[in-house]
């Protein structure tokens, strides 16, 4: 069962998500936030899987909400945006605070379910319609730079000093990965079995000190490594 949170300070909206997820046999709302604040003491009283998450909050937004969630070591919670608004600020400070995907309120049903079910099983998620920017922004920013080039920085891994390269395999694995390929498509492309892409991509996790599969693909943009 999916442990998803809700925080968000409009109460129609978190009823609207509760509703969405609550028909699902695999997922359970198990709490409600309307400040980030709220939202923090929340994330580590019931640890969900899962944390839906808006931006513009009274007390505390929530990209200071997720980066304390994603900081604390104790809370294993995976943090998806949720707003109406459709900013690179939002978008690269998200990335930045931790978050592990980023949607707009007016995606339907079916893309909110995605995402949940994709964060809760260690996987990313980015609105289709902010992907390409992410990819553009990150493709052009200068190699081992410590910040993108424009507004909201983000922490990278400068892979030269890695431990460990990854394998040409698991540079395989990860340009299919940052063409956005779910891990059966990747199979069927390099003709593997799917629970060795599986492999493959918690070693390219580990190697690069990415969260999830979106932190990774930005930090292979980053890096030139597709």
């Amino acid at each position: 069962m999916i442990r998803v949170l809700l925080v968000d300070d409009h109460a129609m909206l978190r009823a609207g998500f509760r509703t969405i997820l609550g028909t699902q046999p695999d997922i359970e709302v198990v709490g409600e936030a309307s400040t980030g604040a709220e939202a923090v003491t929340a994330a580590s009283a019931l640890q969900p899987d899962v944390i839906t998450m808006d931006v513009q909050m009274p007390d505390m937004d929530g990209l200071e909400a997720t980066r304390r969630i994603v900081a604390d070591p104790a809370v294993a919670s995976a943090v998806v945006i949720v707003t109406t608004f459709d900013r690179d600020d939002y978008l690269f400070d998200a990335l930045d605070a931790g978050a592990s995907g980023f949607l707009l309120k007016n995606a339907g049903p079916e893309e909110l379910l995605t995402a949940v079910r994709a964060l809760a099983a260690g996987d990313g998620m980015l609105a289709p319609e902010v992907t390409r920017r992410v990819l553009t922004r990150f493709s052009h920013a200068p190699t081992g730079s410590a910040t993108p080039a424009g507004p909201g920085p983000v922490r990278v891994v400068d892979t030269r000093v890695l431990a460990e390269p990854l394998t040409e395999r698991e540079a395989e694995v990860l340009a299919l990965m940052a063409d956005a390929r779910s891990n059966g498509e990747i199979a069927t492309a390099l003709y593997i079995g799917e629970a060795t892409v599986k492999t493959h991509v918690s070693r390219i996790l580990q190697k690069l000190g990415a969260r999830d599969r979106v932190q990774a693909v930005v930090l292979a943009h980053r890096h030139g490594l597709t």
